[in-house]
């Protein structure tokens, strides 16, 4: 296969999946306004609503940072940028780490609210709670409690308050809610992981170093990063969230895009200093 051919392949792929991805942002949108406007009232303050768009806010900002890393590696690959370019294109990532590090704190959070056990005192059976405008969430799935809904979504005799008095659940709830929020806070941890090493690489790479131990390391991690968070989207799939798994998938087929850019470059590099060598 010829170098121009496969270059077509790689280019098909990569705007193949960040067109996915943008899709699939539209799909946590409206995810995150169905929980909100469940769970959340007008009462409730600006941060607790921010907090329930964690998901959308957060994948923004990796899209951004993606189309970001796209330009450096492959748009503007290897050229001096202006000032004044170079300044927007940091101002803009600074933001999306600002995003980014916002999810992070909203999922720990999240983890801390949920991680002591707060009981719903004096209830002994779902159907006691029918009259308090409260919702029920089991793998998240938010049904309001109601006389007609209470003996079907539960049958255990302790409850348990997951987010302020608005959302109880029982104890096995209680306790994958816990098991999801920690893959939460792992799932972001890793990719903060690989983007700054995905950073440091290209750095690296635009002072001129393709190759060496360091950046060999640093591509070994990433790798196993990579296979840990398709394992995240496995824990997800196997609790029917299909589209975690497929979210899972998709990103790192982005971040694949980002790596063949990188990879590509590096064999110019390679090209350019073996010419310069004859």
């Amino acid at each position: 296969m010829s170098k121009s051919h496969t270059h077509r392949l790689q280019q098909m792929f990569k705007w193949t999946v960040y067109f996915l991805l943008s899709v699939n942002f539209g799909f946590y949108i409206a995810d995150d306004w169905q929980r909100a406007t469940l769970t959340l009232t007008a009462e409730n303050t600006l941060f607790q609503w921010l907090g329930e768009f964690a998901t959308s806010i957060d994948e923004s900002a990796w899209l951004i940072l993606i189309l970001m890393l796209e330009l450096e590696t492959y748009v503007f690959e290897g050229k001096r940028l202006s000032r004044w370019t170079s300044v927007l294109m940091q101002s803009v990532r600074l933001v999306c780490f600002l995003m980014i590090a916002y999810t992070i704190f909203a999922y720990g959070q999240y983890l801390y609210k949920i991680t002591p056990t707060v009981p719903v005192e004096s209830v002994s059976s779902l159907c006691e709670l029918t009259n308090q405008h409260v919702f029920f969430t089991s793998n998240l799935e938010y049904t309001a409690v109601t006389e007609e809904t209470c003996r079907q979504l539960s049958s255990d005799s302790s409850f348990f308050w997951v987010n302020g008095t608005t959302v109880v659940t029982d104890t096995s709830g209680l306790a994958l809610e816990r098991r999801m929020a920690r893959m939460d806070v792992a799932d972001v941890s890793i990719w903060i992981i690989i983007i700054l090493l995905i950073e440091v690489v290209l750095r690296m790479q635009d002072r001129g170093i393709s190759g060496g131990r360091v950046i060999s390391a640093f591509n070994r991690t990433k790798a196993v990063g990579y296979g840990l968070i398709l394992g995240i989207g496995v824990f997800w799939a196997n609790l029917s969230h299909w589209l975690y798994l497929w979210d899972a998938i998709l990103w790192v087929g982005g971040f694949t895009a980002i790596e063949m850019n990188l990879s590509e470059w590096r064999g110019e590099m390679g090209e350019h200093r073996a010419l310069g060598g004859m």
